[in-house]
């Protein structure tokens, strides 16, 4: 983001935003990466690349081959900024990288070739990388950094003779000693810029704000006459404990600071694979300091910068200030409690959020906000119900804020999540730390701060896995249970769970263990065994609510991928039917506790995909494109929720017949779609074409035989 001057959120009107670039190291053999990472700064709109050139990797057999590719691809595309580091270990005064090398002289040596080669890439470059720091600079070989001051002060002039700027390495740890040591060395004469780094509340043990930090070494340019300028060459914030909005905040902080430059850390976490050069998981929090995950899934800084660039990363800074405040007041009042609600800013838990704060309550949402366009479902609910509403932007994987927030709660309705089948495919672990371990941080919290307040957790019918046993016959649209009372009335409590996929475990412990939490520790706690929610504030993405995904598909022209057959059969229950639900169990808790509940729209509001499809077609004028792919592991062919036991205990049944359920979103998404949901991934542009052709979906599929759907 070059040059993007404006005024933030509640700082003076005449700030001026620093040019923004990234820092991403790269390994010899990572072209695949370096095209990701290129690509990823083309969204944000990055022009301004720091990278590492080891000295080191140039003596071994793949060095010269890998720079000759790397630097003239990186210079291609963005301003590049390359940071010269890392002693060959034959030429150190000991056999390692952070060695002073025996000759200084051969590090300008070096800088002087590698301008000749390479210098048409960048126009400026820096010397060294934290000097200060033993793990990239060994000063217990180098007393009082002599042999520092020879090696850069030469490397320094011979890039000034050939019309390069050069950078100072930036300290790590923050020091303006050191830098009036390296001022007494002689060498700040040929510099043009001071790096300093910074990472605050990570490694940083006191640290005063960046105005602060930076006015310490103005002061050290000020005494010796330098006209040198200061750039923060490296900042960033680990997500290691899963705050995502404490990265957000503290790269805001950084833009703030008053510098001409600032290089953050980093695209990308680290392969949790490789070593870091102090060592394989010495510090965990090392693998975390990138704006998106290693598997390329953005974090939340990544998504509101791609969203809506530094003014809007700034403004939501602004708002969790607002949030602090506001929970300070209320911390200070302990008689204003307030409903908790984990995963809050979902799409449920944006209804019961709205339903419960229209009736005059509190509520803090607790939500990290990873799921791509929840801040939105948040800024929602901001403007319709003000201070009412609380926000705790955290991770229920993270207890030390799960405990504040669960002590002071009246209620606790825990609906944060993994909620896909395919994604606990590709990662079972993630799937696991937030559905089984965030589960249980949940109840441990209350058992130990709240134990009084009442539980409501949303399980799923994926408890009960494929339902093998379940037989059913197939009919012109739709599966349908042998079983008469099955199919007459649905799946009830009595079904065994069967566990059937990393999700269903995950979910099946979680389920177990808020039993068992109940039953041994007397908590106040119930569960939803829950069939298929649709509704208003649903994104409806493929594996988070597949009515609102076929829906947003058929209005944006875009083909649906049915797995399977499209006969599969699921009961589907409009969120504010499950929202009456959830606020009648919380209110009856002392008959509830203790006893699991399947909640879903029943056999009156089943529909197998096939006779929902009709229905889109019906209400869009035209029937959507259909694609079709292979049955997914686990789908249920059969899925209707029993739903008497609820009725039996709280009274509640469905109000909502489906057909005018379905048709109330359809024309809500028809009206919000461009400003509430995200934007869906192109799929297969020749489908386009495809779909000016399309039959409709009761006679497409009569021509298909063999075909498969699954639906969540």
């Amino acid at each position: 983001m070059t040059g993007v001057n404006g005024a933030a959120a509640g700082a003076p009107a005449q700030q001026v935003i620093p040019t923004v670039g990234m820092l991403e190291w790269f390994r010899p053999g990572e072209e695949a990466r370096v095209e990701r990472v290129l690509k990823q700064l083309r969204r944000l709109d990055v022009k301004h690349l720091r990278t590492g050139v080891s000295w080191a990797d140039w003596y071994t057999a793949e060095g010269e081959q890998w720079y000759s590719w790397l630097l003239p691809r990186l210079g291609a595309e963005v301003e590049l900024l390359p940071c010269f580091v890392y002693t060959p270990p034959s030429l150190g005064v000991e056999p390692k990288s952070s060695a002073p090398p025996r000759e200084p002289k051969r590090y300008a040596d070096f800088i002087d070739h590698m301008i000749t080669r390479f210098g048409d890439f960048f126009t400026t470059l820096e010397l060294w990388n934290e000097p200060n720091n033993m793990s990239e600079w060994d000063w217990t070989l180098d007393a009082h950094w002599y042999r520092f001051g020879e090696m850069v002060g030469g490397a320094a002039y011979w890039a000034k003779q050939r019309g390069k700027q050069t950078v100072l390495g930036g300290m790590s740890p923050f020091d303006p000693a050191w830098l009036d040591l390296i001022f007494q060395r002689g060498v700040m004469q040929y510099i043009d810029v001071v790096g300093i780094h910074g990472f605050p509340d990570v490694w940083e043990r006191q640290w005063h704000g960046w105005p602060t930090q930076i006015a310490m070494v103005q002061q050290v340019l000020d005494q010796h006459g330098s006209d040198a300028r200061i750039w923060i060459t490296e900042a960033g914030f680990s997500t290691w404990q899963h705050d995502e909005y404490a990265q957000l905040r503290s790269f805001v902080k950084a833009l703030r600071a008053p510098v001409d430059r600032l290089y953050w850390y980093a695209m990308e976490d680290l392969n949790p694979t490789l070593s870091t050069i102090d060592g394989f998981h010495r510090d965990e929090r090392e693998y975390h300091f990138g704006v998106t995950r290693h598997d390329g899934a953005p974090k939340l800084l990544y998504r509101l910068w791609e969203d809506g660039g530094l003014r809007n990363l700034m403004r939501e800074e602004q708002q969790a200030v607002l949030e602090d405040q506001q929970r300070r007041q209320v911390a200070h009042a302990r008689d204003q409690r307030y409903v908790l609600i984990t995963g809050g800013a979902g799409f449920v838990g944006t209804n019961l959020a709205h339903r419960i704060l229209s009736e005059g309550q509190r509520v803090l949402v607790y939500d990290n906000l990873s799921r791509p366009g929840v801040e939105q479902n948040l800024r929602w609910l901001r403007a319709q119900h003000g201070d009412r509403l609380l926000v705790e932007v955290a991770d229920v994987r993270n207890p030390y804020k799960l405990n504040p927030a669960v002590a002071q709660a009246s209620a606790v309705f825990h609906l944060a999540a993994q909620v896909a089948v395919t994604t606990s495919l590709l990662d079972p672990e993630h799937d696991f730390e937030v559905n089984a371990r965030g589960t249980f941080n949940l109840l441990e919290a209350l058992r130990r701060n709240n134990a009084e307040a009442p539980l409501v957790f949303t399980s799923t019918n994926k408890v009960y896995g494929n339902l093998e046993g379940v037989a059913v016959e197939e009919r012109p649209t739709r599966y349908a249970p042998r079983d008469h009372k099955i199919d007459a009335e649905g799946i009830d409590e009595s079904q065994p769970v069967d566990f059937h996929s990393p999700y269903g475990a995950s979910k099946g412990a979680a389920d177990h263990y808020v039993l068992d939490y109940a039953r041994t520790f007397g908590l106040p706690a119930t569960l939803f065994r829950m069939s298929c929610i649709y509704g208003p504030h649903q994104f409806g993405t493929e594996d988070q609510g597949w009515v609102a995904h076929f829906l947003l598909h058929a209005l944006n022209r875009e083909p649906i991928t049915i797995y399977g057959d499209g006969k599969q059969v699921r009961d589907i229950l409009y969120v504010t039917d499950l929202v009456e639900a959830f606020l009648r169990a919380q209110r009856s808790i002392e008959r509830m506790a203790g006893r699991a509940f399947n909640v879903g729209g029943g056999a009156q509001n089943s529909t197998s995909l096939l006779e929902l499809l009709d229905l889109i077609a019906d209400l869009h004028g035209a029937a959507p494109v259909l694609r079709f792919a292979e049955t997914r592991t686990g789908d249920q062919r059969y899925y209707v929720s029993d739903t008497s036991r609820l009725l039996e205990v709280v009274g509640w049944q469905p109000q909502v017949a489906w057909r005018e359920g379905v048709a109330q979103l359809y024309r809500w998404l028809k009206q919000h779609r461009s400003s509430q949901a995200p934007v869906l991934p192109a799929e297969s542009l020749h489908w386009a074409a495809a779909a000016k052709a399309a039959s409709p979906v009761r006679v497409a599929v009569k021509k298909i035989t063999g075909v498969r759907i699954a639906a969540s």
